[in-house]
Formats: C-alpha cells, sequence, structure tokens
C-alpha cells in the first residue's frame, strides 16, 4: 500500500501535532505518529493517553492501512528535504515504512496501527462554537497565572465556565488569579470544567488569531477542541475548584489609574535591585505620584523611582511580587490600567481601563508582607 504526498505539507502536518510526543513514555508506541490512510485522505494522530491530537491533509493513494510511525526519525528526515511530492509505502506484514524522493529511499521501522492508543468516546457530548482569536485570548490571558503543584491538581488547569452568553476563563496558584469573560458566545447551558496545562499550551501554539471557528464539545470527563483539519481532545481534571469569587475584594477604597508600558518598565528595573528570595517589591503611592522601591540586604543593593499617575484615595505603602507584578503587566493589553487597592494587607486588583468589546479582563495579586531593612 503507497501513497502520494508533498514533503512541506507532511511535515507541517505532523509539527502541528508532534507537541503531544513525550520524551519518556510508558509504551514505546505513543512515541510514533499513527498513519491511517485511504484513497484520499491522511489522518495522523499523536497521543499520551491524556491528550490527543488528530490532524488531516490529502493524498493519493492506493488502498487503506493503518501503521504506526517513528516520530523522531521521519520528522528529521522531512526536516531536511526540500519541498517535493514523496511516495510512501507500507509493508502490512512487517509495518515498516519507506520514503521514496526523487534521488533516494528511506526505510523507517513502524508498527502495527491497531495497537495505537483510540480515541476517547465521548457519549452525551454538549457543544459550543466561538471565534478562534476570543478561544485564544482567553488562554493567553489566563495560563500563566495556572498552578504547577501537583498536591492541588484542581489548580493545574484553567477553569472554563459557560453561563448565558459568556465563557469565563479562570486560572490560580494562591498568589494571583485571572478571571477573563468573553460574551457573545451561545452555549447550550450552564456547565464548568477544568482543562489541563499541556493542552491549553498546545492549543495556544496551533490556534490561528483570527475569527476561524473553533467547536468544542465536551462532558464529564473529556473535552475537545476542532477547528480546520485540527482536532485535540484531552482528559478533564476531575476535581473541585477552589471558589474563586470569595476572595475577589466587592469594593476597593482606592483607585490608581496609570500607564501600563510605563509602570512595567519601572518595575522591571527596580525588581533588578529586589531579594533574590522574595522579588519584593514596594509600592508607595501619594497624591500624583508612585514611588516603586526595592532592596537587597543581602548585597546592600537598593533603588527607587517615581512616576506620575492619577490616584483617587488615602496614602497607601503596599509590597507585591515583582515577577507576579511583571507577569500581568504584561499579558494585559491597552495604554492604561487601573489598580484597585484597599488595604496593605488585602489583594490589589489589575484592570485594563479600556476593554475590548464582549472582553472583561480582572487580575488579583496577592501583597507581601512587607520588609523594612531601612534605617
Amino acid at each position: 500500500m503507497k501513497f502520494i504526498v508533498s514533503s512541506s505539507a507532511l511535515l507541517r502536518q505532523l509539527q502541528a501535532v508532534q507537541g503531544v510526543i513525550q520524551t519518556n513514555n510508558v509504551l514505546p508506541i505513543l512515541g510514533h505518529y499513527l498513519f491511517d490512510v485511504d484513497a484520499k485522505n491522511l489522518t495522523i494522530c499523536t497521543t499520551d493517553l491524556n491528550t490527543t491530537m488528530r490532524t488531516r491533509l490529502g493524498v493519493e493513494g492506493n488502498g487503506r492501512a493503518k501503521v504506526a510511525v517513528d516520530g523522531r526519525i521521519l520528522l528529521e528526515t522531512l526536516k531536511t528535504l526540500p519541498d517535493q511530492p514523496i511516495s510512501i509505502s507500507f509493508d502490512l506484514k512487517s509495518f515498516a515504512v519507506e520514503l521514496h524522493t526523487d534521488k533516494g529511499k528511506f526505510k523507517i521501522s513502524g508498527e502495527n496501527g491497531e495497537e495505537f492508543p483510540t480515541l476517547p468516546d465521548m457519549p452525551g457530548n454538549q457543544h459550543f462554537s466561538l471565534p478562534s482569536d476570543a478561544l485564544l485570548t482567553g488562554i493567553s490571558n489566563t495560563l500563566f497565572a495556572v498552578g504547577t503543584d501537583e498536591l492541588r491538581l484542581a489548580m493545574t488547569g484553567v477553569k472554563m465556565e459557560c453561563a448565558g452568553d459568556t465563557l469565563s476563563f479562570v486560572a490560580t496558584d494562591a498568589h494571583k488569579l485571572v478571571l477573563h469573560k468573553q460574551g457573545g458566545i451561545s452555549v447550550p447551558a450552564a456547565a464548568g470544567f477544568i482543562v489541563p496545562r499541556k493542552a491549553l499550551n498546545l492549543l495556544k501554539a496551533t490556534l490561528p488569531g483570527d475569527e476561524t471557528p473553533v467547536k468544542v464539545d465536551y462532558n464529564n470527563t473529556h473535552v475537545a477542541f476542532s477547528f480546520r483539519d485540527l482536532e485535540l481532545v484531552c482528559r478533564l481534571i476531575d476535581q473541585k475548584y477552589p471558589d474563586y469569587q470569595a476572595v475577589i475584594p466587592k469594593e476597593s477604597t482606592n483607585r490608581l489609574v496609570i500607564k501600563r508600558t510605563e509602570f512595567l518598565s519601572s518595575l522591571r528595573r527596580i525588581s533588578i535591585y529586589s531579594s533574590k528570595s522574595t522579588y519584593q517589591v514596594r509600592l508607595s503611592i501619594k497624591g500624583s505620584e508612585l514611588q516603586l522601591s526595592a532592596e537587597d540586604p543581602d548585597f546592600a543593593n537598593q533603588a527607587t523611582e517615581t512616576i506620575s499617575c492619577d490616584y483617587n484615595g488615602a496614602d497607601l505603602e503596599i509590597g507585591f511580587n515583582a515577577r507576579f507584578l511583571v507577569e500581568m503587566l504584561s499579558t494585559l493589553s491597552g495604554d492604561e490600567v487601573q489598580f484597585e487597592l484597599s488595604l496593605s494587607s488585602r489583594p490589589g486588583v489589575l484592570r485594563p481601563v479600556h476593554q475590548e468589546d464582549q472582553e472583561d479582563t480582572l487580575m488579583l495579586l496577592m501583597p507581601v508582607m512587607l520588609s523594612d531593612y531601612r534605617s
């Protein structure tokens, strides 16, 4: 059985799904690509048992075959080939794979495709659609805040909540929290599910930044994202998500409006002088001035910088982890941000002053206890 395909088209599809493959696999076949081919189409599948990606492209072939091909060797071979039609044939007894180019022949070992793990069934699933750029924005705005502590498994993913015409994305690691709401989406019923970090990273790398429709199918155990010729299916995190609404302040007495890039630049400079164990930066707000300061007592380094702001509230001094604050300001868009504060022991809330239509982004950061090394 053989088929003909463009080498560059095949390479693009292999690269689109290769992120699922792990370096150390419990089963050797998980390091392979599953090729399922008929006379007109080639379906390529990769999986780590929790996340599966599948893509399709057109080919010219004869017959039907299902073979698992060594992923590393095939990918490295295609990377070195110029764009050209290549002929690929399968030996259905040994499952060997042969690539024929205009100048050479390459033989790669394979395995029986029937032994490759199958895609999970999704009985009783519900679905909705949204533009690719809306999904990409939701993922990009929240993924950095996902936790890494496996003992808090629920926090290692992004919670997606459907209600009315709104899809919410929530991420937290107990130090910072992000809530991004995307309106204008018709969902069948109120629902919530936690999508693992790995699946979202793969989506972020493959989603087009336009209005390509993305179909989202979900049930109690899995969620599937389908767009163009690509599909990603992953197992959901079966844990109860923290009550994030309880930590979001209902009102704030102090509001600071400041230019985002100026705040970010100053913060990056000042954080160079902060303690490498706490990354503490001190914000002192008085009138229309924000003073940023940091110091590292172990090396007697310190820095202070003052920038203009629009502030409505009482004089306040509060500390934050500079790395977390930089992450938030780097992720937010727009020229200005609003920083809502109350007490030095209460969390601060960042929002863009001007938000896109149908979008609402809120970022919450817990303060750190100020250490006063000044004499």
